[in-house]
């Protein structure tokens, strides 16, 4: 080994001796094996992870919304509003559209936790602990963002990151022309053929149906009803996926249906929402996702400091994500005000 002297580095200092003092007293110890720790860093996962994994398979905000590229917390996507088109004969001068050019702005919120973790855990256990952890992490987020992103009642605010699907649908919009309500259904006794059928024919009968891209969003409680409804011609309307490691082989009325656990009603985004359950017809081209970062997440060792008196290590996680809706008229929502 080398030691420091008189500005050159001389043999003889093993890992952690005193090789000499700064300038204002404090001593220099000889630090070695491993890489430097950069405790404010966030390592981002990647997509084989089985975080992100995990993330898409619960999430179908993640898995299937448009996805927006954030390079700040905020950032403004055009508003499809709809265009339409003439046939012009020869040496006819072009009709202009009249629109208004709008926008939608994405703000990007942080959904995270901290994790304390005992040393002893880390070093002891068999299984990889902080693995563990933040799969369990991905599981709520997943339901997280799915219920702020779907079902939250209330308009964004402090326990609200971003205003939801439901909540655009309840408001009017004038520079959409979309009417309060107009495209929300509900029933409070059991799921009827003839509900989910009229929110269906909502979205069909709108100019942003589109039959290669839409889909059904369902809360898993519709299952067991869903298996006994039948059309007029005594076909099922929802037909169950053979294989299960591919959810969208599932159909309601023909296009392909997802389950969220995020897909109840709740006044604040919750990652465990025990309202009213939802089945939302959309196109996810206008489920507008930002996403700043993440999921990420920073380690701090039980001898950083911060756990340092209680042997504790802190792991972070975190994902910063934007919402919003494209245009109300690209989704139609069916909510069960009764138990199911």
């Amino acid at each position: 080994m080398t030691r420091w002297s008189k500005g050159t580095w001389t043999d003889g200092a093993d890992p952690g001796e005193l090789i000499g003092y700064r300038k204002n007293g404090m001593p220099i110890f000889l630090a070695g094996g491993g890489a430097e720790l950069n405790l404010d860093k966030w390592v981002p996962e990647e997509y084989e992870s089985a975080v992100i994994q995990r993330v898409n398979r619960v999430s179908v905000v993640e898995a299937l919304a448009s996805r927006i590229t954030m390079g700040s917390n905020i950032k403004s996507v055009p508003r499809s509003a709809g265009l339409s088109v003439d046939y012009t004969t020869k040496g006819t001068a072009y009709n202009e559209d009249t629109s208004t050019a709008d926008e939608v702005v994405l703000t990007a919120k942080k959904f995270t936790r901290a994790i304390r973790i005992a040393e002893e855990d880390i070093q002891d256990s068999l299984v990889n602990i902080i693995a563990a952890k933040q799969k369990d992490w991905a599981t709520s987020y997943a339901k997280a963002i799915d219920n702020a992103s779907l079902a939250v009642t209330a308009a964004a605010g402090t326990t609200v990151p971003f205003n939801s699907v439901y909540y655009a649908l309840s408001q009017a919009n004038a520079n959409t022309g979309y009417s309060a309500n107009s495209n929300y259904t509900s029933a409070g006794s059991a799921v009827t053929y003839a509900g989910l059928n009229t929110a269906m024919k909502k979205l069909e009968m709108g100019d942003y149906y589109d039959d290669s891209r839409c889909i059904a969003v369902a809360h898993p409680s519709f299952r067991a009803q869903l298996r006994g409804i039948l059309d007029n011609q005594n076909r099922p309307i929802f037909i169950e996926y053979q294989t299960p490691d591919v959810e969208t082989q599932a159909t309601l009325f023909g296009v392909p249906l997802r389950w969220s656990l995020g897909a109840r009603t709740s006044a604040t985004a919750t990652s465990n929402p025990g309202g009213n359950a939802l089945v939302i017809f959309l196109n996810p081209d206008y489920a507008l996702l930002g996403v700043r970062s993440g999921p990420e997440s920073a380690f701090a060792p039980a001898d950083s400091g911060v756990g340092f008196l209680t042997d504790d290590a802190l792991l972070k996680m975190r994902a910063r994500r934007g919402f919003a809706v494209g245009n109300e008229f690209a989704f139609s929502i069916y909510e069960n005000t009764g138990a199911i």
